[in-house]
């Protein structure tokens, strides 16, 4: 059973990782400005979109040249959309949430077809400094974590608790009820949670027993 500590270990490995979503009413101008011809518009859109695109597509497949596939490959769709982009459809950062989650999807179907020693696997970063090399264990032991979690669960959780989207966008996202998405991020955290919780003293949190 999984107790406070070890959901507030969870929740401290989280924090660092939260990206917050720029205000979508920027996004949709930047899109209308493209639209009517403005190529400076597809710059700054792309500088807003691409970072949360390629760290939802590198945390769902732990590959970073595969990452940046989804990412320039969901942009490009993404300009294709813009003579007739409809606002009240869908917002610029969830549709292209969407579509970087359907391309992961394919990337990972791609992978079960492949020979085992085909699939590249992410290499682990030497730390700058003695200082940062449990920072950066912890963030290794997340992304594996969630590399373990079913991939439908990753998605959610990965939209819900690190990229911080509201379920309602999760389940426009991912093309299911907002019950389901709020099934798969409790399914996804409670694993993730005691996946990292066998890991507690090697990362560094031997202190938590007090208290």
């Amino acid at each position: 059973m999984v107790n406070h500590r070890q959901d507030g270990q969870w929740k401290e490995l989280l924090k660092d990782t939260r990206d917050h979503t720029a205000a979508r009413d920027a996004d949709a101008d930047l899109m209308a400005r493209y639209a009517a011809g403005d190529a400076a518009a597809a710059r700054l859109l792309a500088a807003r979109l691409s970072p949360r695109a390629y760290a939802h597509a590198y945390r769902v497949l732990g590959d970073a040249a595969e990452a940046e596939d989804v990412t320039q490959e969901a942009l490009l769709r993404l300009w294709k959309q813009a003579a007739h982009w409809d606002e009240g459809r869908a917002q610029a950062a969830t549709w292209l949430y969407r579509v970087v989650a359907n391309l992961c999807t394919d990337k990972l179907r791609q992978r079960r077809t492949e020979p085992l020693d085909d699939v590249n696997t992410p290499a682990d970063p030497a730390p700058s400094a003695a200082a940062r090399m449990q920072d950066g264990a912890r963030h290794d032991a997340l992304q594996a974590a969630l590399l373990r979690l079913p991939e439908r669960q990753r998605q959610a959780v990965i939209l819900r608790h690190i990229e911080g989207l509201a379920n309602a966008e999760i389940a426009e996202i991912l093309d299911v009820g907002v019950e389901a998405v709020e099934s798969l991020t409790a399914r996804g955290k409670k694993a993730l949670t005691a996946d990292l919780a066998a890991q507690r003293d090697a990362l560094g949190y031997q202190d938590d027993t007090a208290g």
